[in-house]
């Protein structure tokens, strides 16, 4: 592919049984990767809210969202790639700090805004969120302590501004 765009794609879903497979299988089916799937339950418990981050160029896009909204399940297919939105992703990392090393990693969590959320008389697990070049950036940090465990959620995103895409479905969302 020459152009090898990352491109953030926000689809809202029926909350059912077997949607999430549905969804990805449409993209192995077809030889689209994902980088990145996050799924979770929006404001109306009945519909959930994938974030799903592909790479390709502007008709690979075209491709993938015509072929979501032909899936039964998919409510609303939003590419929110062109338009402003707040992106993030959370990194819980455990790295080795005995009592010598633990100040020097709180400092760096400090510089990144992170949370100690264990720790032993050998390690501590840091929690980061933010923009993905954030959590890299840490994560490279946190190399020279020796990574003992990673977990990443991959990217979540929302577009700026006051539409919701539930509330320009209708019948969805409202109360």
């Amino acid at each position: 592919m020459p152009n090898n765009k990352k491109h953030t794609i926000s689809v809202l879903v029926a909350n059912q049984f077997g949607v999430l497979a549905r969804v990805s299988g449409m993209f192995s089916a077809r030889g689209y990767n994902i980088s990145s799937l996050c799924v979770g339950e929006t404001e109306d418990p009945t519909v959930s809210r994938m974030t799903v981050t592909v790479r390709g160029d502007d008709n690979v896009l075209a491709q993938i969202i015509q072929q979501l909204n032909k899936l039964v399940d998919v409510i609303d297919v939003d590419d929110l790639t062109s338009s402003f939105f707040v992106e993030r992703e959370l990194v819980m990392i455990r790295v080795r700090a005995n009592s010598k090393k633990r100040r020097e990693v709180l400092e760096i969590a400090e510089i990144f805004r992170g949370k100690i959320v264990d720790l032993d008389n050998e390690t501590m697990t840091v929690e980061v969120t933010g923009a993905q070049g954030k959590v890299g950036a840490f994560i490279e940090m946190m190399r020279s302590f020796g990574i003992q465990e990673l977990v990443r959620t991959g990217e979540i995103a929302i577009r700026r501004g006051a539409v919701s895409p539930l509330k320009k479905t209708a019948g969805i969302g409202d109360a």
